[in-house]
């Protein structure tokens, strides 16, 4: 037998030494061919991940001779290799060549041929493959989807765009934030900036969170309609602003937030209560909390009575930071600024004494808030339930349990993590033992699970 692993190991050596000099070939054959050898397939394919055509050639030549048949994997890694190396005509024989020997491609092989032509702005040839995949009974999957998607915000084609989603959603397919956020980059190249906010504002309404590259997009959209707006004599206004204060945060720029914050009062765009509750709440996500308590000061000064809603984002932020009198000073204010509680003012309050182990203060509180008309929700009897269970105070949490439940809540994985926790320390405490009965998932008869 030949000495193909010594081989091997100096193809291996040579590529990662021998920078820029090109192994030819000759020499890939035998590494592909020792791979072979060893029924090892998949790493003979790993060898075309350095982008050489030639190489998925020959693997193909020397698999048939090995008589080590090329399934539906090898075929669709090499056409994938073959349109990332631009050779579409050439994936496309490949691919006429599996009908002929009987392999029939799957949804990665027909992505893969969609991506190539729609690279190539192959448009009409990339919905035929699209329709001949459907008709061959294979259902594209949201990759798929997202290709098309990206040729026709590209094209500027955004009515076939929106065509695509509204297709991919019948077809039962979830649009994921790729598939948004290329959305509204098309719309964001054809200056449409109402409509990318119109597809930011879907995104968040079906449960997805928006990420850096989708706030980027917005960013960079707005940033060129304000290049234009100014040529054409026109202003941005707190909107604009607004959006891309919120953007520059969600990535993490908040120097860049707040110079665009001066930038537009300089330009003599006086900020309305929405843009302020943006930069607070940037400002206090990104853990800027003195600059957010001197911009509300600010608001103060300035005539613009901050609402509940700020109050709630401070309170929370102080709270979370461990700045209990802070937040406690900020509460006090506001039954003489006239504002009503609501239940983001309690529950954070609630957080922040639980977490300080000020449970009697907590526990007032919670109940004050009933007393209120204002109810506590899921997330109030989980926060208050979690502090008194970190303090092993089993009893008053199995209460507070029993009382939830019958309010129809239930308890949240974090709760059941600390339960388990102090099982070590407690585990004969009888209320203990009555909690977990609590947490621990029923079946469809009412019996624990093992």
């Amino acid at each position: 037998m030949g000495h193909y692993a010594t081989a091997l190991s100096l193809i291996h050596n040579k590529l990662q030494q021998l920078q820029g000099i090109q192994v030819d070939i000759y020499t890939f054959n035998i590494a592909i061919n020792y791979y072979c050898h060893l029924n090892r397939v998949d790493f003979g394919l790993s060898l075309l991940e350095r982008g050489n055509t030639i190489r998925a050639v020959s693997l193909l030549r020397i698999m048939e001779e090995e008589s080590c048949k090329p399934d539906t994997i090898v075929y669709t890694t090499i056409i994938d290799s073959l349109c990332k190396d631009r050779m579409v005509d050439d994936a496309l024989k490949l691919f006429s060549k599996m009908d002929e020997k009987g392999i029939f491609p799957d949804v990665v092989t027909y992505t893969s041929l969609i991506h190539g032509l729609c690279n190539f702005g192959r448009w009409k040839e990339a919905t035929g493959m699209f329709r001949e995949m459907l008709d061959s009974g294979i259902a594209p999957n949201v990759h798929t989807y997202n290709v098309l998607l990206d040729a026709c915000t590209k094209e500027g084609k955004m009515k076939e765009a929106e065509g695509v989603i509204q297709v991919m959603i019948q077809r039962g397919v979830d649009p994921n934030v790729v598939t948004y956020s290329t959305l509204m980059d098309g719309y964001c190249l054809q200056g449409q900036m109402d409509e990318a906010i119109r597809v930011l504002n879907n995104m968040v309404e079906r449960g997805l969170h928006p990420n850096v590259f989708s706030y980027n997009i917005l960013i960079n959209g707005y940033c060129k309609k304000m290049k234009i707006d100014e040529a054409m004599g026109l202003k941005p206004d707190n909107g604009t602003f607004g959006a891309m204060l919120r953007g520059l945060f969600q990535t993490g720029r908040c120097g860049a937030a707040q110079k665009l914050f001066n930038d537009m009062q300089a330009a003599g765009i006086i900020p309305n209560s929405v843009t302020y509750g943006i930069l607070l709440d940037g400002l206090c996500k990104n853990g800027h909390i003195s600059e957010a308590l001197s911009l509300f000061h600010m608001m103060e000064s300035n005539s613009l009575h901050p609402d509940i809603v700020k109050y709630n984002i401070l309170i929370d932020a102080f709270c979370k930071d461990k700045k209990l009198d802070t937040a406690r000073a900020l509460f006090s204010n506001l039954s003489s600024k006239g504002l009503q509680l609501d239940l983001k003012t309690y529950t954070s309050m609630i957080q922040g004494f639980c977490e300080e182990g000020l449970l009697l203060e907590a526990k007032e509180l919670f109940v004050k808030m009933g007393h209120n008309g204002c109810l506590p929700n899921d997330v109030t009897y989980n926060t208050i339930i979690r502090g008194f269970i970190g303090q092993h105070k089993c009893y008053e949490a199995l209460i507070l349990v029993e009382e939830m439940v019958q309010r129809g809540f239930s308890a949240d994985a974090s709760n059941s993590s600390l339960i388990i926790d102090i099982l070590s320390t407690k585990g004969q405490d009888p209320a203990l033992q009555e909690l977990i009965k609590k947490f621990i998932p029923k079946d469809s008869h009412g019996n624990a699970r093992d």
